[in-house]
């Protein structure tokens, strides 16, 4: 005689099967969260600015100092060679400073005025602590032969000018 199994072990294996394929999608995408975003031409200079923001606002998502080194990614060649290695770069966003910028509340973000070659943006924060500051954030197209090439990269962000308290 054999024996039919029972609904309730059908539905108990339907379920961990499920359960499995849950697991393994939100591994997958949970370590895709994780990469970084890689400078590419099509990436207009307004959104590396805010790529960089969003970053730091959330900075050790998904892990420690993502943000940072996320920023770091879109720094101008120039701008690494000035302000890293990256361990140094981190330093240097952890300082005085720059530290209003990680894990900030808000931002918002003007173009002052752009060319083909630069762009000049007004970034205005408000830090964990309701205080806001302002920045000068310029990017500039990398235009030489590489695989930076006609990529907009950050090349200065000015020292923060406090404009006071939120409250």
């Amino acid at each position: 005689m054999i024996k039919k199994e029972s609904n309730f072990w059908k539905t108990s294996k339907q379920l961990r099967i499920i359960y499995k394929v849950f697991l393994i999608i939100l591994f997958f995408t949970s370590s895709s969260f994780a990469e970084l975003v890689k400078p590419n031409n099509g990436i207009e200079p307004y959104q590396v600015v805010k790529i960089q923001l969003k970053s730091l606002k959330q900075n050790d998502n998904p892990k420690k100092d993502n943000g940072i080194e996320q920023t770091w990614e879109f720094a101008h060649p120039s701008n690494q060679k000035n302000t890293g290695p990256l361990e140094r770069f981190k330093t240097m966003i952890k300082g005085k400073s720059y530290v209003m910028l990680l894990n900030h509340l808000d931002h918002k973000v003007v173009e002052i005025k752009s060319d083909d070659l630069t762009a000049l943006f007004e970034v205005t924060i408000l830090d964990k602590d309701k205080i806001y500051y302002k920045f000068k954030w310029a990017v500039e197209k990398h235009v030489e032969d590489g695989p930076l090439k006609d990529c907009w990269l950050t090349t200065i962000v000015s020292s923060p000018m406090p404009l006071g308290s939120s409250i």
